[in-house]
């Protein structure tokens, strides 16, 4: 049975509904040589596709568009648009934090399951409070928190910091599931006070609450000093609050970009080359 296949790694339960990352334990429909290798290898290093699956008990759910694998029992779909003018600012945000323009929200009671994938999900509890993650992360949350997209506070930020102009604001009391590139086992959660000063040489920290400041500041004192230690600038986070780091990001990034040129460069040395 399906169900023997599949373990849930992770679970919350808030206002009537049930939020839980499954994986599947393994995959067996190899059907060439090919595929049974990247299973096989996928099993050995422990790379299992996960999903997320929520139950609803005459409650509400909001995701992301397109995340939608299925659904059955009592439910009902809507967008809230807010009319032409709603529908144009949704629009303007989704196109420039990454994040579709209308998210469903279902409602009633039954059972959704999310696309597959292979990434990794984070399960945060709000409590009337706010968080600023990276674009793309947003997967899924309760009915009641409000996603939408900021402007950078200040412009060492968006033009030092590879953020952008815009990054994405979750607020309100529930709960929210981002998507992640790497395991929750491998954030670093960081509480900074007001006499603290947290700087990371790069922009592998993908979350801070609101009272958090994101700046972008030179490791040394002087410009000259930072130009030549080897550090130049370093994103700056200060107030009170959290940040969530993910040191290992960049390594899995660099990765898949080696693993990406490998795989063309395989590609054009098996195509045969035309006789003259």
């Amino acid at each position: 049975m399906l169900e023997d296949n599949i373990k849930v790694i992770d679970s919350i339960r808030c206002d009537g509904v049930e939020f839980e990352v499954i994986a599947y334990d393994s995959l067996k429909g190899a059907q060439s040589v090919q595929t049974a290798m990247a299973l096989f290898f996928a099993n050995q290093v422990g790379l299992k596709i996960k999903q997320i699956r929520i139950r609803l008990d005459e409650s509400s759910v909001k995701t992301e568009s397109g995340a939608l694998y299925y659904y059955k029992g009592d439910i009902h779909v809507k967008s809230k648009i807010g009319g032409v003018s709603g529908l144009l600012k949704k629009a303007v945000s989704g196109s420039i934090t990454n994040e579709s323009a209308i998210k469903p929200v279902y409602t009633g009671t039954g059972e959704i399951l999310l696309e597959p994938s292979y990434k990794h999900y984070i399960i945060m509890e709000l409590k009337n409070e706010s968080i600023i993650v990276d674009k793309g992360m947003f997967y899924c949350c309760s009915e009641e928190i409000e996603v939408k997209g900021i402007a950078q506070r200040n412009i060492s930020s968006t033009i030092l910091g590879r953020e952008g102009f815009f990054q994405v604001q979750i607020s309100g009391t529930g709960v929210v599931i981002l998507e992640c590139d790497v395991p929750k086992e491998e954030i670093i959660e960081c509480d900074i006070n007001e006499d603290e000063v947290l700087k990371v040489d790069g922009n592998f920290a993908i979350a801070r609450t609101s009272g958090v400041n994101f700046s972008v500041t030179k490791s040394d004192k002087s410009l000259f000093g930072s130009a030549i230690n080897g550090e130049g600038f370093l994103n700056t986070f200060s107030g009170q609050g959290k940040v969530w780091i993910a040191p290992t990001q960049p390594i899995y990034q660099k990765m898949m970009i080696h693993s990406f040129v490998s795989s063309n460069n395989s590609m054009n040395n098996s195509t045969p080359h035309q006789k003259r």
